[in-house]
């Protein structure tokens, strides 16, 4: 009887482990009705993710008793961002974007489709590589850059050529200009020298990261080396070296400089898409395949597709792959992240910079202009004529700006008066000064009307005709309206009728994305989103005047992105 027992236990656990592995089944099997999860991944992490979820269904992972078939879509980040912007479904339902800058583009937009993030899944580091020929002539690996030194240094030399993927559309490109632009800040002359860089860095951009590396040469020939076509050098990742490195058919091996004050690097954030659309079960899975993820296997898979899993602990083989070697600083601490400020300025700079703009700004100066700043010393108004002075510095002579005031019956029965029409900023008009001279001698001269209204309907009409009107093909065309109130002219045309005349106006053709500015407590932020979505732009309301420099900066991306979407 003791022998029987014995066999009937083993065969009875022997069963049991069977059943749960999904080897045997009684009635059904886990696998027959799994948790389906979709996930949109990063095209460089996209392979490692769906190597880990083909072993996590091979070895039978589960999720409160059900298995989980779990699906990596690559889809570039810059895309998911648009879907959740435009407050559509990305059609997963767990996002892992290659920056947590996206994440923050998301949560920062109201009308966004929702997304929470609940981990990080590895990193980068990124850095500039070069074919060997280029990385040897300036001195690697014994010799170590700045950002500053290092951009500066390629773009001295037209042979070395370097390649950066869009700062608009990539992570990669935004956190490299970023560094390069704080690298600025700290030498004299440095903003204009950044600009310059970023004029030249241009011209050799592409959309992806991926297509930056496709602009090296195939090979170490003559033909292949000296063609004007091809960059020598690029902004890249660690693990985009890597990779490139580990192809048989990519081309010469990469050596990477990893500059010295400070690489930045992607952070992948694994994120849940709208938890209010997930059932219980996918949140819940989501979860287990996160900390799936983190287990030891799954972080050499990682390891082994060229990311990092740990700050502290630098993977030697990755770097040495990767074209890393000391005295190379690959095993300092990560740059500092910046900030919020520091991004959005790098972008609006690099829009403004690539392509020359025509702005028109209109100022609010009705008596309500002249209240003090809560905790400063100067008025609205002084804050304000500050505030675009900072503003119009980060502009090239070849970008036209003009400037209206309005408050109301400024001129006759005009709300608005055309103080500097708008033309390019390098000319000179009759007196001998430029644009750029008057337009700054124009701003310093605005003062509050006294006794004056808000004349903001009549006046966003008429300024939306003229810059729909005098549109430049090939530039970025906007209409910038700052103002401290709502309308207060009754004799206005209404606001309804106002919205149907801006649609009226607005064409893909001709686009001029309106920035409406709110400025101080008395203006209705929601009032002035309205207005301006009507023709593809966007209203940003600030407390601060002071604040106005940087949020036009960032509707101008915000515009940018809308422009792309048309």
């Amino acid at each position: 009887m003791a022998i029987t027992t014995a066999l009937v236990l083993t065969v009875a656990g022997s069963a049991a482990a069977a059943v749960r592995s999904g080897l045997l089944s009684f009635g059904s099997s886990c696998r027959d009705d799994p948790v389906r999860l979709t996930v949109a991944a990063s095209p460089d992490l996209a392979p490692a993710l769906t190597a880990a979820a083909k072993q996590a269904e091979d070895t039978g992972l589960t999720s409160d008793g059900q298995c989980l078939a779990v699906t990596v879509a690559a889809r570039e980040s810059s895309e998911v961002v648009n879907t959740l912007a435009a407050g559509r479904d990305p059609d997963a339902q767990v996002w892992v974007a290659d920056s947590d800058l996206w994440i923050q583009r998301v949560t920062a937009d109201r009308k966004a489709t929702r997304v929470t993030p609940i981990g990080n899944v590895a990193s980068t580091p990124i850095g500039v590589a070069m074919v060997p020929a280029a990385a040897k002539s300036l001195g690697w690996p014994q010799k170590t850059y700045t950002w500053l030194e290092l951009v500066g240094a390629t773009l001295q030399d037209d042979s070395l050529r370097l390649g950066a993927a869009d700062p608009a559309r990539s992570a990669t490109g935004l956190l490299a200009l970023t560094q390069l632009g704080a690298a600025a800040t700290g030498v004299k002359g440095g903003d204009t020298r950044a600009a310059a860089m970023m004029k030249t860095l241009s011209q050799r951009t592409r959309d992806t990261d991926a297509q930056v590396l496709a602009t090296l040469p195939r090979d170490t020939s003559g033909a292949e080396q000296g063609d004007a076509g091809h960059n020598r050098a690029v902004v890249v990742t660690e693990q985009a070296a890597y990779t490139h490195n580990s192809a048989a058919d990519a081309g010469p091996e990469l050596d990477l400089f990893y500059p010295k004050d400070g690489s930045p690097r992607l952070d992948y954030p694994y994120t849940l898409v709208d938890r209010t659309r997930l059932t219980t079960d996918e949140s819940r899975a989501a979860i287990r395949f996160l900390t799936y993820l983190r287990r030891p296997e799954q972080r050499k898979l990682l390891r082994e597709h060229g990311f990092r899993t740990s700050e502290y602990d630098v993977p030697k083989a990755v770097v040495a792959a990767a074209g890393g070697s000391s005295p190379q600083p690959f095993a300092e601490p990560p740059a500092q992240s910046a900030s919020d400020t520091a991004v959005e300025q790098t972008l609006g700079a690099w829009t403004i910079t690539v392509q020359s703009a025509r702005l028109t700004t209109v100022v609010d100066t009705s008596a309500s202009m002249a209240e003090p700043v809560p905790g400063a010393k100067r008025s609205r108004m002084d804050v304000t004529k500050a505030s675009l002075l900072r503003a119009l510095a980060t502009f090239t002579p070849q970008d036209e700006i003009g400037l209206w005031q309005f408050s109301t019956e400024l001129d006759g029965d005009r709300d608005y008066r055309v103080l500097v029409p708008t033309e390019r900023l390098g000319d000179r008009t009759s007196d001998g000064r430029t644009q750029r001279e008057r337009l700054a001698a124009a701003f310093g001269d605005l003062a509050p009307v006294p006794n004056g209204a808000t004349g903001l309907y009549d006046t966003t009409l008429a300024a939306y005709r003229a810059a729909v009107a005098s549109y430049a093909k090939g530039r970025f065309n906007a209409l910038v309206i700052l103002t401290d109130g709502v309308n207060q002219d009754p004799g206005s045309i209404s606001r309804t009728a106002l919205l149907a005349e801006l649609q009226k106006l607005t064409t893909p053709e001709r686009p001029v994305p309106l920035i409406m500015i709110a400025v101080g407590p008395g203006a209705d932020r929601d009032e002035a989103d309205r207005i301006a979505r009507a023709t593809g732009g966007s209203g940003q309301s600030v407390s601060d005047p002071a604040q106005i420099h940087t949020v036009i900066l960032k509707a101008i991306v915000a515009a940018g992105t809308q422009g792309d979407q048309r």
